[in-house]
């Protein structure tokens, strides 16, 4: 055998027992990739879903796991700390809620161009909520509003301590 021969049945094998240790890596980190990509798609589709709704337990939760799905983008993570720090405000205000929604927006626009969307500033702060929703939303909230109201004038009523409280008079004591 020929020197030739040689380096070329040593660069074989060792072909045969890389390659394929290289892809299975490969493979793994292009799948743990994607799914970090489709945790991230996930909290922004979800963000930019409920953004005209408010609060839902899906946007919560969404909100919760930013710092894990995007851990490695700076930019989110530091939009995200000025957002959260936003919704810490004990009693807030109208202009303060108004600046919280901004900053929402602001974490929205920082999402999207994470993820390479070419969203405008105006999609994100024009979400589409029909007036039937609306409508729907507003009977809803007022229906809660009421059924508060009666139960506190049930509790009121059922107070023994109410001094309005119509009690049957007890028989005198001889």
């Amino acid at each position: 055998m020929n020197c030739l021969t040689i380096c070329l049945t040593v660069i074989n094998t060792i072909a045969i027992i890389v390659i394929p240790l290289v892809a299975v890596e490969l493979g793994q980190y292009l799948q743990n990739q994607a799914k970090i990509r489709d945790d991230q798609m996930w909290v922004f589709k979800t963000l930019m879903t409920y953004r005209a709704l408010g609060w839902a337990n899906e946007s919560i939760y969404a909100l919760n796991i930013i710092e894990i799905v995007f851990a490695k983008d700076k930019e989110v993570l530091e939009q995200w700390r000025i957002c959260k720090d936003r919704l810490f405000i004990e009693n807030p205000s109208p202009t303060d809620f108004e600046k919280i929604r901004i900053e929402k927006y602001k974490l929205l626009e920082k999402m999207a161009k994470a993820l390479k969307y070419n969203i405008s500033w105006e999609i994100i702060q024009n979400p589409y909520l029909p007036q039937g929703v609306i409508d729907d939303l507003t009977k809803k909230r007022d229906f809660q509003n009421s059924q508060i109201e009666i139960l506190k004038i049930m509790g009121e009523k059922m107070n023994p301590n109410n001094p309005n409280l119509q009690n049957e008079p007890q028989e005198k004591k001889k």
